[in-house]
């Protein structure tokens, strides 16, 4: 599909997509009126939360942005979240502006609770919040864990897992190792 059909059907639909959003999380939900929002997509929030979009955000087919009781998600100006990508907020997570998503990356700021009395099935979590600097990109099928720093101008290679902080300017390449078991 060329980029002007694109734009002719995904604009009205993210201004709907926003103005429908607003409508059912008043003084929980922020959004430029101007957006490029799939059809796709999927933006859910619990009572009690809170999400900020910035102008000229951009969400491609399969994505989701799941903002949970208590939370607080916000996303900067001229970001892309891609095909397929999955933002879970339980506490809290910052995105900054200009910051690209490649396909098939998980953003969570959580962690299942196992060792609760009651298992797994509580649904008790081990909650940190995640930034993400100006000017980031991450590579298709990364996932960004809880308690994560990565800082501006940062670019985060393909298929990597992050915990921790990311100083700014840094490229983060993960070796692969691949051993033959006979």
């Amino acid at each position: 599909m060329n980029k002007y059909v694109r734009a002719a059907v995904v604009v009205p639909f993210g201004t709907i997509k926003i103005c429908w959003t607003k409508i059912f999380h008043m003084s929980g939900f922020q959004g430029a009126p101007i957006c490029m929002i799939s059809p796709f997509t999927e933006i859910s929030m619990d009572i009690g939360s809170h999400l900020k979009i910035g102008k000229m955000f951009k969400m491609r087919d399969g994505a989701k942005i799941r903002v949970r009781k208590g939370a607080e998600c916000i996303i900067g100006n001229n970001t892309s979240v891609n095909s397929n990508n999955m933002i879970v907020c339980h506490e809290k997570i910052v995105i900054g502006d200009n910051v690209q998503f490649s396909p098939n990356v998980q953003v969570f700021d959580h962690d299942h609770d196992f060792r609760h009395p009651d298992g797994l099935k509580a649904n008790h979590y081990k909650t940190a919040p995640i930034e993400i600097g100006n000017n980031v990109w991450i590579g298709a099928n990364s996932i960004i864990l809880k308690g994560t720093i990565i800082g501006d101008n940062a670019v985060i290679a393909a298929g990597s897992v992050i915990k921790g902080n990311i100083p700014d300017g840094t490229v983060v390449v993960q070796k692969r190792i691949t051993e033959m078991i006979l």
